[in-house]
Parts: C-alpha cells; structure tokens; sequence
C-alpha cells in the first residue's frame, strides 16, 4: 500500500483557477438577467442598462483571465460592483451576496491548498 502524494499546489491553483472562470461567467449572465427585472419595477434608463451590460461583459470576459497572475485580484475587485447591482434591483443583494460568499470560499480553499490566495503558486521542495 502506497501512502497519499501530497497535494500539488501547481494542479490545486490551476483547478481553482478553472473554478473561479466559472463563478465569474455564472456572475456574468446573472447580471444579464437584471434589466429584465429592472423594467417590471422601477424602469430601466440608458445608463442603467449601460452599466449592466458593460458589468456583464466584463465579468465574461475577467472569467478567461483567471490564470493569469492577476485574474483573482481582478475577480475580486469585480465582486464590490456585482454587489452593487442590488441598488438596481433588490434580488441582486441576495444573488451578489451568495456570489461573494462563493468567491470567498474558493479564496479560502486557494489559501489552504497552495498557501496564498492571490500570490503565485510556490516551487515545489526538491526531493532528494
């Protein structure tokens, strides 16, 4: 019987990595469905929709930036506007907050399993 390999911080942060693409693309199309409800309530304006839709497209397109050095501290940053967006509709303080309480779970577990949550993944010991 072998014993366990120790985990591998280079694999743990690129499925992390991976899984925050998708957190970011999920976030993306949820604030795409906010002007629908905008409408029924409170009318929607140019800037209003302008906002949503800039917000959304950068949330996709932060999503294929994740494995760059600066695609977590980007998402991050993303999380206070999406949050935001309950200003525009109440339901979003409930769907931004869930986001953020995702976002910061996988901070956490990135923390756990490779030893920072926004630094570069550490050289593995040489074994000799």
């Amino acid at each position: 019987m072998t014993a366990p390999r120790a985990a591998d911080p280079a694999r743990a942060a690129k499925a992390l990595s991976g899984a925050a693409a998708a957190v970011l693309l999920l976030e993306g199309i949820a604030v795409l469905f906010v002007p629908r409800g905008i409408v029924q309530s409170d009318g929607l304006g140019w800037v209003r929709l302008t906002v949503l839709l800039v917000l959304a497209v950068v949330l996709i397109l932060s999503s294929g930036i994740q494995r760059r050095p600066r695609g977590l501290l980007i998402g991050t940053v993303l999380q206070v506007p999406l949050l935001l967006t309950g200003l525009y509709s109440n339901a979003m303080w409930f769907v931004g907050g869930v986001f953020l309480l995702v976002w910061l779970y996988l901070l956490q577990i990135r923390k756990d399993l490779v030893g920072s949550p926004f630094g570069p993944v550490p050289d593995p010991p040489a074994q000799p």
